[in-house]
């Protein structure tokens, strides 16, 4: 009896353990199970997550800047030399009219002020020359009215008195007037020169870009628009700066001819009077 006791015991103990891994197995494989979909689950948004932020657009501040291939810059840097000296030639024709204009309602504005000061001040003088001398140094007024006084004083033992004192210093007068008059009109004719003839040279400029244009369109074999657009671009340009420096040309010169009349009226005004005074037969006044 003994011995069978002893050899039951251990079997009774292999049996126990068996049973408690049987048991065991399961729970742990049912833990592992259930836990593996809320680990997909936890992972799954973060993972959607993930590609919204990669995603994500980006703001650009950067502009495109495009140039124009036939422009102005592109003429003068793919023109040759004939309409490269016919813009040049235009450039100077533009600033000389733009120059002149400013000169002369510069030098017209003076005019019209010293005509007021010598409606003020010359004829409250006592005689011609202390009128003379409160006339601004240079001025067309003060230059007529000097000449006026040497024409009386000087007319006595020289050649000129043979020629009665009254037709002298008219004529005196009268070269005074018409050196004044000549100063106004300085200029002028290069503005109507340039106002006839910068509608041509762009006209010429035009002519020769539409000869290069068929030009090219003969050595590609083929009328296409980039063989065609830059000689035909630089013919419209040759034309439109003609006409930007004749318009101004023409309509300063008729400005500056309307406004020369008016001063010029002035100045003949004083002239006859001045006459006048002159002949008036009184050495005071001359003095």
């Amino acid at each position: 009896m003994s011995l069978i006791k002893f050899v039951r015991a251990p079997f009774a103990a292999a049996l126990i353990a068996g049973a408690a891994l049987g048991t065991a197995l399961p729970l742990n494989a049912v833990a592992q199970a259930a836990s593996a979909p809320a680990a997909e689950a936890s992972a799954a948004p973060a993972e959607a997550a993930a590609p919204a932020v990669a995603t994500a657009p980006v703001a650009t501040t950067a502009k495109e800047s495009v140039e124009n291939p036939y422009g102005l810059e592109a003429l003068w840097k793919g023109g040759d030399f004939v309409a490269r000296g016919t813009l040049v030639i235009m450039v100077i024709m533009s600033l000389g009219s733009w120059y002149i204009i400013f000169t002369k309602l510069f030098e017209q504005r003076k005019l019209m002020k010293s005509a007021d000061a010598a409606s003020k001040e010359f004829w409250a003088a006592g005689s011609v020359k202390a009128g003379a001398a409160k006339l601004e140094e240079g001025s067309a007024f003060r230059f007529i009215a000097e000449q006026g006084v040497k024409s009386a004083e000087h007319h006595e033992g020289t050649l000129v008195e043979q020629i009665d004192l009254n037709s002298w210093i008219s004529m005196s007068i009268q070269r005074a007037v018409e050196n004044v008059q000549s100063r106004l009109q300085d200029g002028l004719a290069f503005l109507a020169t340039v106002g006839s003839t910068a509608p041509f040279v762009g006209l010429f400029g035009t002519v020769w870009g539409i000869y290069n244009a068929l030009t090219a369109i003969g050595i590609a074999g083929q009328a296409s628009i980039d063989k065609v657009a830059g000689p035909v671009g630089e013919a419209l340009i040759m034309t439109a700066f003609g006409l930007f420096v004749a318009v101004p040309a023409v309509m300063g010169y008729n400005w500056l001819v309307r406004r020369n009349k008016g001063a010029m009226e002035r100045v003949r005004a004083f002239s006859g009077d001045l006459h006048n005074v002159l002949l008036a037969g009184n050495a005071k006044v001359v003095r």
